[in-house]
């Protein structure tokens, strides 16, 4: 799994790339809690456009992580899903939790709405 952060003006932008899943996750996971504490409002969107494969454990790390944004008053939304991940968000029914974007600048958008 390779994770990569970028700064949009007040967005952090999480890019995932690979298999999203217990072996990755603590590594994830502790990234994730460090960009939602570095800001005072955390305002983050995860691209899983090169995401292959997602398991139980990366679903509960995403929760964990938009449960910490939105704590701080922010959010944490999903962009760029392909198919077989979209129907895992949806076969669990976390896409009624996650505001999910078909791309990022739609998601960009959505925060600057």
């Amino acid at each position: 799994m390779n994770l990569k952060v970028e700064q949009k003006d007040e967005l952090t932008v999480v890019y995932l790339e690979g298999r999203f899943d217990a072996y990755s996750a603590p590594d994830v996971n502790s990234q994730m809690e460090s960009l939602s504490e570095k800001q005072e409002t955390p305002q983050l969107i995860v691209n899983l456009q090169d995401v292959v494969f997602v398991d139980s454990t990366a679903l509960a790390t995403l929760v964990q992580a938009m449960k910490r944004c939105r704590q701080k008053d922010g959010d944490l939304r999903l962009s760029d899903l392909k198919q077989p991940v979209r129907m895992i968000f949806e076969l669990t029914r976390l896409d009624r939790a996650f505001e999910i974007h078909v791309t990022e600048e739609a998601a960009i958008t959505a925060y600057r709405a």
